[in-house]
Formats: C-alpha cells, structure tokens, sequence
C-alpha cells in the first residue's frame, strides 16, 4: 500500500495550489482517501476527505468554500483543489487511506509542505 503526494510549495495569500494523491497496491475503489494537515506546534487536522465509490466529501468549516476534493479513478488519484490560501493554511499536508469516509485512516503518505505567505 503506497500513497504519495505532490504539488505542495510557496504561495502568496490568496494564491491556489492543487495537490495530489497518488495511491498503489490496493483497490482504490473500496477506500476514502483524506486530506490533513499538521502546523509547527498544531494537532493534525482533518481538511478533507472523499468515497472514491459514491463520491460523498467532506470539507472542514475551515476550508469550505476554498478547498475542493475529487478523484480520478482512471488515475488512482485524488486531488486537493486549495484556493484563497492564507497564511493560516501553512502546514504538511498528508493524505491517508481508510475503509470508510469517517472510518479509521491507517495508510499515510509522506506529507508535502504547503507555505502560504502573508
């Protein structure tokens, strides 16, 4: 079991990033694939989260409105779609694979930093 992310970087406020997920050695269609993200000195957070069978999301109140999850299944990947960035949004994002949208997250990937400057 294998994910991998890419697309993080430096931004300016109010910039987009879109980061992506790429996910190996299980069958995709049977998981949800989550966002997170871990701040300097902050608990990891939950952002976002997708059923890579029905579709449903799950945006954090913090995000919503700015961050947008989907996948391409042909792909076996999902991506994290980051408008409006703020400074606030600074973190290592990870994303992770569970049985179920709200289920337990135990596949993680390595995490790639996102830095939004003020």
């Amino acid at each position: 079991v294998q994910l991998v992310e890419s697309g993080g970087g430096l931004v300016q406020a109010g910039g987009s990033l879109r980061l992506s997920c790429a996910a190996s050695g299980f069958t995709f269609d049977d998981v949800a694939i989550g966002w997170f993200r871990q701040a300097p000195g902050k608990e990891r957070e939950g952002v976002s989260s997708i059923s890579i069978s029905d579709g449903s999301t799950y945006h954090a109140n913090s995000v919503a409105g700015r961050f947008t999850i989907s996948s391409d299944n042909a792909k076996n990947t999902v991506y994290l779609q980051m408008n409006d960035l703020k400074p606030e949004d600074t973190a290592v994002y990870y994303c992770a694979s569970s049985p179920h949208l709200f289920g337990d997250y135990d596949n993680w990937g390595q995490g790639t930093q996102v830095t939004v400057s003020s």
